[in-house]
């Protein structure tokens, strides 16, 4: 941790367990995985899958049965899906995480004295309901303020009579609308620029909260001299398109801006400075969200030479970059006062998509189901992730003892996905002992933000095209209520350039398309799944929520019916 800087991340260890809930807690797993981490050689599937079988004492547990539950399974899940999203609303996840006592706030258990010495800043599509709620909250000691937020924000959010996420018309805190099309502009480089000229003004007995949600670093460009914002652009268009991750691109962005990578902290730092950080990558980094403006990273021209270099990008630079990447040293000279006051800094991720599953399982729970959380994680390739959620629910809802091969084929794709072996072999246990003992419904949940190869021109997004894929993968199982059903679903109500946030399937997806003449794969390779859906059923199986005003990445629940199992 550069400089000794406190780095908080409220949902890390104690949330990330909680959202497991007592689906870990009372599952013997250790054993499991700690034999198939160190003898995986010697250890058959069938083996794995025998460890799977219940534990003796399990039986004798006292268990409350699920409530019962009219509503079908395409409601319930639907319903769980908005209790994801209402848990990680802006106003929401702001209201939980500060606590106002008197002339005081505590925020993740540290007090900060208020004496009308409060400042705000904020960047972020959901930023204008957390800068409304901090205002009602804090909003008497606001000294003032300026937050870049989406161009046409304030509009929407009033035409959806979303007005509790509006603030004061006598408001402190100056609005900024900016990066149409989610791209930086002009506009958002103004706001960026107030930003900074507010945060290098404060002195040591101001508090500077600063707020921070996904889609941020486009509300918050601030190209150092002479770099022009689009130059700054271009270099990292040309980065992406040669297949740099998002930890180089990062690197890069840091190294040309006055304000990412720590810039906002630096220009602060005679201030205490508290960040709430609504996240919506996957792990929650710091540093990655919004470029990380409040986690100090330095990053060396060096460094950043030596990486457009390998990507053989360092011929093709603008003469300004150039010019700023061939100055010696680091963005900034630290200053000594700085030094001193490295700790001023107190980061915390207070909703995420872990938060958002931790809700959703608690519904879950009240709708008759068990839940169990897969990962908050969920990554790769949609044909991948949606393979393993076939697997799944072939492995949750078969009336015999599944074949071992479901299970190796799970372990082996788990790299694929970006979950860890010991949260397969964990969620493959629970399912197993749910199937066995008969204990009911179960819905496993699970998020993140998969990606889609692009092959066509159609309309839809990674969330439509992954039911579409898991429709697929039941294929020939029971329809709902008696077989399983799948939902996925983007936070932020936008699934691609559609009205919908995603859709759901099941069983009968395939039968269903062939009697009403549409070709599933011919729509699969033209990246069209939004046209499918609308023209299936007339789109009753879209899910389209409207302005959710929130985004922790996507939701995905795989709900499974009590089965029948034949006990030999």
């Amino acid at each position: 941790m550069t400089g000794g800087q406190m780095q908080k991340k409220a949902t890390a260890a104690g949330v990330a367990s909680s959202v497991r809930g007592e689906s870990e807690a009372l599952y013997p797993i250790y054993n499991l995985h700690r034999q198939f981490l160190l003898r995986p050689a010697e250890l058959s599937m069938a083996r794995v899958l025998s460890l799977f079988r219940p534990q003796p004492f399990l039986a004798l547990v006292g268990r409350k049965k699920p409530t019962l539950c009219k509503m079908s399974m395409d409601s319930r899940a639907r319903q769980v899906f908005a209790a994801a999203v209402e848990a990680v609303q802006p106003d929401t996840v702001v209201r939980q995480s500060i606590e106002r006592k008197e002339d005081s706030v505590i925020i993740n258990g540290q007090k900060f004295t208020l004496k009308h010495n409060l400042y705000l800043v904020g960047f972020g599509k959901a930023v204008l309901g957390m800068a409304a709620e901090a205002e009602r909250i804090l909003g008497d000691h606001i000294v003032d303020g300026v937050i870049s937020v989406p161009h046409g924000i304030q509009q929407t959010l009033q035409q959806h009579g979303k007005d509790h996420l509006l603030l004061k018309e006598n408001s402190r805190i100056k609005v900024m609308e900016g990066a149409k099309h989610n791209l930086p502009d002009a506009d958002a480089q103004r706001a960026a620029e107030g930003i900074k000229q507010l945060a290098s003004g404060l002195t040591e007995k101001d508090l500077l909260l600063v707020l921070i949600s996904g889609g941020g670093s486009a509300l918050l460009p601030a190209p150092i001299p002479p770099i022009s914002l689009q130059e700054k652009l271009d270099v990292t268009r040309k980065l992406a398109a040669a297949g740099a991750t998002i930890q180089e691109l990062n690197t890069v962005r840091r190294a040309l801006s006055f304000l990412k990578g720590g810039g906002l902290a630096h220009y602060a730092h005679r201030a205490q400075v508290v960040a709430l950080i609504l996240s919506d990558v996957i792990g929650d980094p710091l540093d990655l969200i919004a470029s990380g403006p409040t986690v100090r990273s330095e990053v060396w021209p060096e460094e950043v030479l030596s990486l457009l270099e390998q990507y053989k990008l360092l011929n093709s630079l603008p003469a300004s970059v150039k010019e700023v990447l061939g100055r010696p040293g680091p963005r900034w000279k630290e200053n000594k006062d700085e030094t001193d006051k490295a700790d001023n800094v107190l980061n915390v991720v207070i909703g995420s998509n872990t938060v958002a599953l931790q809700c959703a399982g608690r519904c879950v729970r009240e709708l008759g189901f068990r839940p169990v959380v897969l990962s908050p994680g969920v990554c790769g390739d949609v044909r991948s992730v949606s393979r393993l959620y076939g697997l799944l629910a072939r492995f949750a809802c078969s009336q015999e003892e599944p074949p071992p091969e479901i299970a190796a084929e799970v372990l082996k794709l788990g790299p694929e996905v970006g979950v860890e072996s010991w949260d397969l072999c964990r969620t493959m246990q629970v399912l197993d002992e749910g199937r066995t003992e008969g204990w009911g419904a179960t819905c496993l949940l699970a998020g993140g933000e998969p990606t889609v190869e692009l092959t066509g021109k159609g309309r839809g997004g990674r969330n439509q095209e992954l039911a579409l894929r898991v429709g697929l993968e039941l294929k020939g199982m029971q329809l709902p209520p008696n077989g399983p059903l799948f939902l996925s679903g983007g936070t932020d109500g936008q699934d691609g350039p559609t009205e919908a946030a995603g859709a759901v399937t099941d069983g009968g997806l395939y039968e269903e398309a062939q009697a009403q003449g549409l070709d599933i794969n011919n729509f699969l390779t033209n990246n069209d799944s939004y046209t499918f859906f609308s023209r299936l059923s007339a789109g009753k199986r879209l899910l389209v929520p409207g302005l959710t005003c929130t985004n922790v990445m996507d939701v995905h629940m795989l709900l499974i019916p009590p089965i029948p199992i034949n006990v030999r």
